[in-house]
């Protein structure tokens, strides 16, 4: 609002008071509208493409791979690319190229040649997918004699089959495809109608999504014991995000997420002590009331962010670093070009905090906490003072000052996970595990029930599940619904880890 300068007070302090609201709320707009200016034209810091990314992502690597050889004055040599080599597992076709018997003749001395080495290649073929149709053919049988005589007879007929959907004709296989297609790629239902339309079969999405339905349905027992088993672990990662479900009474819905267990970019267990674990939980609410009744008694460590729901529960509540640094990233973005010696001298700091952890990835939980003792506590003393001095000396409504009054307020937390070896320094784990929900969030953009939003949890779930535990999810599924789908089946026999171990 403007002000009045024939109203301004003649007294130094409430001059001085003033004379600071201004420059506050001045710096405040200022750091808007640069943080506007980046998420509009500045490229992500998540590392995850969005929609526009998607549809000119190969113009862009392509782009990309053509600069790079054109910079000049590189001191250094750059390493060529490596291609991997193809599995060996795949099934492979030999074709041997060879010249004919004539020529397999010395043009010196016309005597025959003998075959001294060969060079070989591969080529990677892709058969599309196919459809067949699997026929059950039950023969009836009854007695001859007894159907002269007029005696009532007895028809004799194998049982029908188990089927994972009774009088449907999905198999486990169909019902697998249809699913990680959705919730692993994103791919809405009504693409793979179109999809089926191509083999010649009318596929309707309505019939595709009450078989998604269904199968949460029947996926739901083995939902249940992964919970059952997330919740008897002493460390658990959570996070939440929103999610439109048209038929609810609130306009916002969210998705929550509970993880156990540290992934991998190779997909290999990490510690099978541990289980990989990764749940959805669907409510119509941010209210930290949910977090209590999925997590009831648990009364472990609860690594989670600063959202003030999760005070709710019983469990010890752990900090996460990389929250705390990427409000010091934002506090430096909006500062523009200006100087940022604080936001940079705390970004390094933590830098620092992060070395430490790489180091002791892969040491023990006893070796982890020793080397957070002697060479982490001290950083954190260190960042503490610093925290405290410069309360005094930033604006409190800057971003600065606000990543300041973050940590601050975070403090007690974001210092829990030197007091343990089992805990890791941020909840990564958590928020990559629910990057799929919200990527795949892009391609369907809501639900229509609230009962469609739990069955997705619950396929998410046993998605990323298998995903952590080093699994292909659609063999993963294709396993589940044919076992399940049997009275006798044993359900520690499903569970993700036994399955990897077969």
């Amino acid at each position: 609002m403007p002000i009045d300068i024939t109203s301004l007070p003649d007294d130094p302090a409430a001059l001085k008071k003033l004379l600071s609201e201004v420059v506050a709320r001045n710096q405040f707009l200022e750091e808007q509208f640069r943080l506007a200016q980046q998420k509009q034209f500045g490229a992500s810091s998540e590392g995850y493409p969005g929609q526009g990314e998607l549809f000119n992502e190969a113009e862009e690597l392509v782009e990309q791979s053509e600069v790079e050889p054109e910079q000049e004055n590189i001191s250094y040599a750059r390493n060529k690319p490596k291609r991997k080599p193809l599995p060996n597992n795949l099934p492979r076709e030999v074709v041997v190229h060879d010249i004919a018997d004539e020529d397999k003749v010395c043009a010196c001395c016309h005597g025959e040649l003998h075959k001294i080495s060969e060079d070989k290649s591969e080529k990677l073929e892709f058969i599309p997918a196919q459809v067949k149709v699997i026929e059950h053919i039950r023969p009836k049988y009854s007695c001859r004699a007894c159907e002269k005589d007029g005696i009532s007879n007895h028809i004799k007929q194998a049982l029908v089959p188990n089927s994972v959907i009774p009088k449907g004709y999905a198999t486990p296989s169909l019902l697998s495809q249809i699913i990680s297609s959705k919730y692993q790629y994103g791919l809405p239902l009504y693409r793979q109608e179109a999809m089926f339309k191509q083999y010649g079969i009318e596929l309707s999405r309505k019939t595709m999504a009450d078989w998604v339905i269904k199968s949460a349905d029947i996926l739901q027992v083995l939902y249940d014991k992964l919970r059952q088993t997330l919740l008897q672990q002493s460390v658990i990662q959570a996070d939440e995000t929103t999610l439109k479900v048209v038929n609810e009474d609130k306009a916002t819905s969210y998705m929550w997420l509970y993880a156990t267990g540290a992934d991998s970019p190779e997909g290999k267990l990490v510690n099978a002590d541990i289980p990989n674990i990764v749940l959805f939980d669907y409510h119509n609410s941010r209210s930290g009331q949910c977090a209590v009744d999925f997590l009831g008694a648990y009364s472990g460590y609860l690594q989670v962010d600063g959202y003030a729901g999760y005070h709710k529960t019983q469990a010890t509540l752990a900090g996460c670093w990389a929250h705390a640094r990427r409000k010091f990233v934002e506090a430096k973005t909006a500062q523009g070009k200006k100087p940022s010696g604080k936001a940079d001298w705390a970004l390094n700091h933590i830098q620092k905090l992060y070395r430490i952890e790489t180091s002791i990835k892969d040491k023990s939980i006893d070796e982890r906490y020793q080397t957070r003792q002697e060479k982490s506590l001290p950083l954190l003393k260190q960042f503490e003072q610093w925290l405290i001095k410069s309360e005094q000396q930033v604006l409190p409504k800057t971003k600065l000052g606000e990543a300041i009054t973050y940590c601050l307020n975070q403090w007690e937390k974001l210092t829990v996970y030197r007091k343990d070896g089992r805990l890791s320094i941020d909840n990564n784990r958590a928020e990559r595990a629910i990057k799929t929900f919200v990527i795949g969030r892009k391609n369907w953009l809501f639900s229509q029930t609230a009962k469609g939003a739990k069955a997705s949890a619950v396929l998410y779930s046993i998605i990323e599940t298998a995903k952590a535990n080093g699994l292909t999810p659609f063999d993963y599924l294709n396993h589940l619904l044919e076992h399940i789908s049997q009275p006798d089946y044993d359900i520690e026999n499903l569970l993700p880890w036994n399955t990897n171990n077969n």
